[in-house]
């Protein structure tokens, strides 16, 4: 007889995404993205870091000070990791499922990238300019939004 209590595709691939998360070393905000297919195949991942090469240690992991003293102008957001993580798949017509709802600028990066569909899980920066840009953007072009709604299923992993 069939299992009938596994996860489905939108926890599946949202799981991934928060389990990504957990790669960043911000010690303020872990993002993780999962983008798949249109065939639900997972094409890559990421999550929010220091670019490749760059030495985190030496890297500003705060919030305050000027633009060199903080994290923004060095942190690489996990839906942009995910889309240069890619190396040989097509992103088009595939979905990205994230932790965060994506800035204005890895909303260009997505949409130039071919993904049609957004599933967020958290939208906690609804009211800033950068993410009202994002939704002109992706409403002008035709990306589905779809916030994730949490099922409040318990997994555990013994790593």
């Amino acid at each position: 007889m069939k299992r009938t209590d596994y996860i489905s595709w939108d926890e599946y691939f949202m799981g991934i995404a928060l389990l990504s998360a957990q790669r960043s070393k911000d010690s303020g905000t872990q993002v993780g993205a999962c983008i798949v297919s249109q065939d639900n195949k997972i094409l890559t991942v990421g999550y929010n870091g220091m670019p490749t090469g760059c030495d985190d240690d030496c890297m500003p992991w705060g919030r305050e000070g000027g633009m060199l003293e903080s994290k923004y102008a060095f942190v690489c957001h996990a839906e942009l990791n995910a889309i240069l993580n890619c190396e040989r798949a097509s992103l088009r017509g595939a979905k990205c499922y994230t932790t965060l709802f994506p800035c204005n600028e890895c909303a260009k990066a997505l949409i130039q990238s071919g993904v049609k569909e957004v599933i967020y899980l958290s939208d906690k920066y609804a009211e800033t300019e950068g993410t009202i840009a994002s939704k002109k953007m992706f409403n002008m072009v035709g990306v589905k939004l779809t916030p994730y709604v949490p099922t409040g299923r318990k997994l555990s992993l013994e790593l």
